[in-house]
């Protein structure tokens, strides 16, 4: 077999193939696999002189802390873990015009002052960035800027410069010489990323890129991408508020699933000093099929409201819809609340929804998310002081969450008088709250008292 023959690589997954094919055989993606050079096989060969390298133990390593840098944002400190740390590599993505070169422009901004930067612009001229920090009336306009998108002349100005922090603007424009694939190809982003994270870990510099994301959301590339960088941020929004989330999908430096919370203004993005008055809308009196519930994201209580709407289903099957929820849970809380609770919902179209746009990923919501379905049926409000939250078990048990007294506390903090929670999750501890706890152990109990 002739060693220099062309492979496929598929553009959505990175697998090769020895032939092209209309459908990759990894990943089943359609109309994937671009032919490309196949790389040179590595003889083994000998040790060119040198001693073997030495291992070292762990109890030996010191492990000290890393003095980070802040962005000059809480909310953005939050999601990092405490601050950008020197020689990590960071990816953001998110929808065109969320606000990702926004922030990043206003972090670079905050940062100037106390050490160097350069951004890396692929995407836009130098004027079009220009424009852009003069209408968000940054604090400082002297930001080093670069237009470039070939990754050796990137290499030198980082070498050059010695920046503390750079963001490249974006990976996916990003092409090196040695290479004759287009940009945004697997072979090319896997390539510059390694480069790119290279040269922060022998530098020091904190390198963030910018990332696209596909329809589905995910950053467009190889999944190799995400496993190369230190930290992976998302962000979020729902398409019609001005609110954005930045989450951490990954972390190596801190918590993961940690939320920051930004308000986009005429000035650029604005954290949110309370996110929880942000998630809950309090009505003039009490609504049925409303109940406000504490979830946590990475590690803060958020106060979120839970909406459900239950009404007569129509011709066919009945409906089952969640915004914010798992869709598949809502049906098998139902049939919970049918078996040991007596409510039968099978002949009601059933509809949930999370205020605010935030996504519960934790069953802290099973509760509070019965109970509204619960009051959206009878017609009675719940009490507008309560707050809720538990895990509803297959037997009608209700489980407990993790982070009781963190969510009592925050519920107190907005002021809510009561808390209906599992009775593992009642503080064995006095806690200076100004709140009465509710202790509950099955389905049963929990519906009555909640009615």
């Amino acid at each position: 077999m002739n060693p220099s023959r062309n492979t496929y690589v598929c553009q959505s997954c990175g697998a090769s193939a020895a032939k092209w094919a209309g459908q990759c055989p990894d990943c089943g993606a359609w109309n994937s696999l671009v032919e490309s050079a196949a790389p040179r096989r590595r003889g083994h060969g000998t040790r060119a002189g040198g001693a073997a390298p030495a291992v070292a133990r762990l109890d030996a390593v010191p492990a000290e802390e890393v003095a980070r840098i802040t962005s000059g944002s809480a909310e953005m400190d939050r999601v990092l873990g405490g601050g950008l740390v020197p020689g990590a590599v960071v990816l953001i993505g998110g929808d065109p015009g969320v606000g990702k070169s926004t922030l990043l422009l206003q972090v670079l901004a905050a940062v100037e002052g106390r050490g160097k930067t350069l951004y890396v612009t692929g995407e836009e001229s130098l004027s079009q960035v220009a424009l852009r920090a003069r209408r968000l009336n940054l604090p400082r306009l002297d930001l080093p800027v670069l237009a470039e998108t070939r990754l050796e002349a990137v290499l030198d100005v980082l070498e050059a410069s010695r920046p503390g922090l750079a963001v490249v603007d974006s990976v996916q424009t990003l092409y090196s010489e040695a290479l004759e694939s287009a940009p945004g190809s697997v072979s090319q982003l896997r390539e510059c990323a390694a480069q790119l994270v290279r040269q922060a870990k022998r530098s020091g510099v904190t390198v963030v890129l910018v990332g696209h994301v596909t329809k589905e959301g995910a950053i467009a590339g190889p999944r190799v991408l995400e496993h190369m960088v230190d930290t992976v941020l998302y962000f979020e929004h729902d398409g019609s508020s001005r609110f954005r989330l930045v989450r951490a999908a990954k972390n190596r430096f801190g918590a993961v699933n940690e939320v920051g919370v930004f308000a986009m203004t005429d000035g650029g993005l604005k954290e949110v000093g309370n996110p929880s008055a942000l998630f809950m809308s309090r009505h003039a009196e009490p609504v049925p099929g409303s109940v406000i519930t504490v979830t946590r994201q990475g590690t803060r209580p958020l106060l979120v409201e839970v909406q459900v709407l239950v009404d007569g289903a129509g011709p066919g099957p009945p409906r089952r819809l969640t915004l914010g929820l798992e869709s598949n849970r809502l049906s098998m809380l139902l049939a919970v609340a049918h078996r040991h609770a007596g409510i039968a919902l099978a002949d009601q179209d059933v509809y949930a929804n999370v205020v605010g746009g935030l996504r519960i990923n934790e069953t802290a919501a099973d509760l509070p998310l019965l109970l509204a379905a619960l009051s959206s049926f009878r017609g009675r409000p719940l009490p507008a002081d309560l707050v809720v939250f538990g895990e509803i078990g297959l037997a009608g048990e209700i489980r407990p969450v993790a982070g009781g007294e963190e969510r009592l506390a925050e519920a107190a903090k907005q002021g809510f008088a009561r808390a209906l929670v599992p009775q593992a999750n009642q503080p064995r501890r006095t806690l200076k709250l100004d709140l009465e706890v509710m202790p509950v152990t099955r389905l049963a109990q929990a519906l009555d008292i909640g009615s």
